[in-house]
């Protein structure tokens, strides 16, 4: 199969999330995608998991997770022979990705001002929670921190929960897709002009626009969030209603489909019920229609009425669990996961790309890399003979 980004060499400096998603999406397209880590221990994410026999190996889940179809080079770019190394490769490479604090790399003397004099084709793209600039830009921060400052843990939960974390770093991984986003146009724009450029991406910038109903509802509306846990607080009945053996989501947002549930429930009568008639006033009154709803839902499966609502075009689902979420049929057809062995721990179901292309498919065809697996190879490429290479590792430069 033909890949999208046959051809385009990444020099990914980046450790744990945003950064490594981001460049997992240009690996799936083809892309060769080299890490370059630091020789003792590499990516964090390699230490990072619930299997502490992996994180011994330097294999953490948090990092199988993210680094599919990529290169480990290891360069101790603090050694000036080791930013030598790096600078040649990034005359021969489109696209630079980092995530340190703002600053790093241009201390390192391996900042864009220097780069793009190397290789002025070349896409740099700095990822950090704040940006390059501003009062905040030097400021440390982490997923949790990002959710806290962008309002994302002000409009989650309940009145007796609240503020609450999304349980997953929700603001890393769309700092992630931002990026790869922005790395994908700025190809586009080299492919037409020759020109490279610096990309600044921040994780607080990234998620704001994410929250954009919300936000447009205070910013234009005046409108505080409300606080409304599993409601979805622009319809009624929208939301998680009890059955008789667990939980089921409802979405009947449009008029027919509240009208529909109606029927399907065997309860025609509140079609005309000056309480729930109407849009606005079912959002209104909503806690009083809950009950009256659950008193008919619990009689029956939760399946029993999934199939019954989606007959009449009403958006219903169980509430699964993780585990019953990933081998779902309708994940399974889609081939969201492929297995693939991993050298020392066996065969893993890993992501694939989940954008579905006709012509240029993405998808896992080899293992995460174990730390430094690529280096040789890597550096003889650039013309290093291997009495220079076995030096260069007695010496703690790679």
């Amino acid at each position: 199969m033909k890949k999208l980004l046959n051809g385009i060499r990444v020099l990914d400096l980046t450790n744990v999330l945003s950064g490594p998603f981001s460049t997992l999406h240009l690996a799936w397209l083809g892309a060769e995608v080299i890490k370059v880590e630091n020789p003792k221990g590499g990516d964090l994410a390699r230490k990072l998991g619930c299997v502490p026999e992996y994180n011994q190996k330097l294999m953490g889940t948090s990092f199988l997770a993210q680094n599919a179809n990529k290169k480990s080079l290891t360069l101790n770019l603090k050694k000036d022979e080791a930013k030598e190394i790096f600078k040649k490769l990034a005359a021969t490479a489109d696209v630079v990705v980092e995530n340190f604090r703002p600053g790093v790399m241009d201390r390192l003397g391996i900042g864009y001002e220097i780069l793009r004099k190397i290789n002025p084709g070349l896409v740099y793209c700095a990822i950090s929670g704040f940006g390059q600039t501003g009062p905040d830009a030097r400021k440390p921060a982490y997923d949790q921190i990002i959710q806290g400052l962008s309002g994302v843990m002000a409009i989650n939960g309940t009145k007796d929960l609240n503020p609450l974390r999304t349980g997953f770093p929700v603001c890393d991984t769309v700092g992630g897709i931002n990026a790869a986003f922005a790395i994908m146009a700025g190809l586009f724009h080299k492919q037409r002009t020759g020109e490279g450029q610096f990309i600044d991406i921040a994780l607080l910038d990234s998620i704001m626009p994410f929250m954009g109903w919300v936000v447009a509802n205070l910013m234009i509306g005046g409108q505080q969030p409300q606080l409304m846990g599993n409601d979805n607080f622009t319809a009624a009945p929208s939301g998680a209603f009890r059955t008789r053996d667990g939980y089921i989501n409802i979405a009947a947002n449009k008029q027919e489909q509240w009208e529909a549930v109606t029927e399907v429930l065997g309860m025609p009568e509140l079609k005309e019920d000056l309480r729930f008639k109407e849009r606005d006033t079912r959002k209104a009154n909503r806690h009083e229609l809950t009950p009256i709803l659950e008193e008919k839902l619990v009689q029956h499966n939760t399946d029993y009425w999934v199939t019954e609502l989606n007959k009449r075009d009403v958006p219903s689902g169980a509430i699964l669990s993780l585990d019953q979420a990933v081998v779902q049929p309708q994940v399974e057809h889609r081939n969201t996961f492929s297995e693939v062995n991993v050298p020392g721990i066996g065969p893993l179901r890993l992501f694939n790309m989940t954008a579905k292309f006709d012509k240029t498919p993405g998808f896992v065809e080899s293992p995460p890399p174990v730390l430094s697996q690529h280096t040789d190879g890597i550096l003889k490429e650039l013309g290093y003979p291997e009495a220079e290479i076995l030096n260069l590792r007695e010496e703690g430069i790679i």
